[in-house]
């Protein structure tokens, strides 16, 4: 699949400067100009815990990663580092596994400027095309929406170790840092910090995984919307996509666009979604203030948006409409599975499919227990289902396995004493979404869930060395006042007698 095109360059107005790399490298320079006017305060507070212990490590260099980063280093957070198994210019999704042709956020979204206006979406790609163009485009491309967050990580000069995968997250004692160990083209390695964020994604929650009962077939004969799907193997073949959302539409798209011979959809749905709760949700109200309701309301707003689901995008669905090789069968839960002599053999309540390849887009399993660098102590983390039992017929199991975090995002120990450790672990990923609501793992809620955290692990960091910096107030002298003054000035005595 072709990627999305930039929009058209325009030409600017007389005397601004033309679009294009000279630009871009102009408005970096007023990045720059706009941080530094807002350059207070401007002194380092967090002191250091020994030689190489980090302040705070951030898991992920995606927009999350980048944004969380970009905060704590402006709050005077100054040991902080950034570790992403990708190389530069590979992270999140965007040039991996999604496959639609544009954000389905609106253009004018903010979030990993953290409100510097020259840092915005809007300003690098009005740079990069120009004016016109900005004003004709309609939606981001992925794959410019990830060429603006490596012109993000470079302008700000962010401190982001790349091919570091997190392979274990160490024991410690309460007030000891954190031993994290990474995977490196050079070997392990082990980094300590006191805070641990995991801004780790749409998986962050658990993994991908090909659920029952397809993981019976050969990984020859089935494919997941989130890995790798061989569409050059697919030329001429019948695919079978199970699943209605946006990542199953812009497979079966591709495959279509790659040379498929025919793609069946099965969607257990008797009707297709067509309301986005997303869009209602992208409202100040909601993506600002939801973490503070009691649980009750905050449970009642989250399973109706997770019941809900999303439509897929009407960009994704028009890449498919009118293809005659596009078949679409709703109400089609699908209840068994088989291989028969070269064909897969997919049966629901209303007929079987014969296929050569199915894809599954039924998204990821909510459960720690599948992140290598969370299941050693997993169960020892406290889960929604474990701090709230959710009325009769509101029940909902994956938002119950997400974890019950703090208004910091950090993690609550399932029985006090157990694990000490956790609150030291932040998490803004898919699994902040239930206590959090929009937060980790979507631009639309960035601007106010990147926001929090950097304020929460700042509260955090300030209340563990309260002492140190009452002692460091007490016996502060350094003199503001630094003219010699005499004991007395001439007439003072009279001064004083007269009042």
């Amino acid at each position: 699949m072709p990627d999305a095109k930039p929009a058209q360059t325009a030409p600017q107005p007389m005397g601004g400067p033309a679009p294009g790399p000279e630009a871009l490298a102009a408005l970096a320079s007023e990045v720059r100009r706009q941080l530094g006017l807002l350059d207070y305060p401007r002194h380092p507070w967090v002191p250091s815990r020994g030689e190489g212990v980090l302040d705070v490590a951030i898991i992920g260099a995606g927009q999350t990663g980048l944004a969380t980063a970009h905060g704590l280093l402006r709050e005077r957070v100054q040991r902080v580092r950034v570790f992403d198994a990708a190389p530069k210019g590979g992270t999140g999704v965007w040039t991996t596994f999604a496959r639609m042709r544009t954000l389905r956020t609106p253009k004018h979204v903010t979030g990993p400027d953290l409100g510097i206006p020259a840092l915005t979406p809007r300003a690098f790609f009005t740079a990069r095309d120009g004016e016109a163009a900005w004003e004709n485009l309609h939606k981001i491309g992925r794959v410019d929406w990830q060429r603006y967050l490596d012109w993000l990580e470079e302008t700000l000069n962010l401190p982001v170790a790349h091919g570091h995968r997190l392979l274990r997250i160490g024991r410690t004692e309460a007030r000891a840092p954190l031993e994290l160990t990474f995977s490196t083209p050079g070997g392990e390695t082990v980094i300590r910090a006191r805070k641990l964020v995991l801004a780790t994604g749409m998986d962050g929650m658990g993994g991908w995984s090909i659920p029952a009962p397809f993981d019976t077939l050969p990984p020859a004969r089935v494919s997941h919307t989130s890995g790798h799907v061989n569409f050059e193997a697919l030329m001429g073949k019948r695919i079978l996509v199970v699943g209605a959302g946006a990542s199953a539409f812009d497979n079966l798209a591709t495959a279509l666009e790659a040379g498929a011979a025919h793609a069946t959809m099965l969607v257990r749905r008797r009707q297709m979604p067509r309301v986005n709760p997303f869009r209602w949700m992208e409202q100040s109200g909601f993506l600002g203030q939801l973490y503070s309701l009691p649980d009750a309301l905050r449970w009642r707003f989250m399973q109706h948006i997770f019941a809900l689901n999303q439509p897929p995008p009407q960009e994704s669905w028009n890449r498919v409409a009118e293809d005659p090789r596009f078949e679409l069968h709703m109400g089609s839960p699908v209840t068994a599975v088989r291989e028969e002599g070269a064909e897969v053999v997919v049966t629901t309540p209303r007929a079987e499919h014969r296929t050569d390849h199915v894809i599954v887009g039924t998204g990821t399993a909510f459960d720690l227990s599948l992140r290598p660098e969370l299941a050693p102590f997993a169960a020892h983390v406290l889960l929604w289902r474990d701090a709230y039992t959710p009325p009769k017929g509101l029940e909902f199991p994956a938002l119950g396995a997400c974890p019950y975090l703090r208004d910091d995002f950090s993690l609550r120990e399932k029985t006090p004493g157990a694990a000490p450790f956790l609150h030291h672990i932040h998490i803004i990923n898919y699994g902040s979404t239930a206590s959090m609501g929009l937060s980790g793992a979507s631009i639309s809620g960035m601007k106010y869930g990147a926001t929090r955290l950097v304020d929460g692990i700042c509260r955090r960091l300030w209340q563990e060395d309260a002492e140190f910096h009452l002692q460091d107030l007490l016996t502060y002298d350094e003199p503001e006042l630094t003219s010699d003054i005499p004991q007395e000035l001439p007439g003072a005595a009279t001064a004083l007698v007269a009042e």
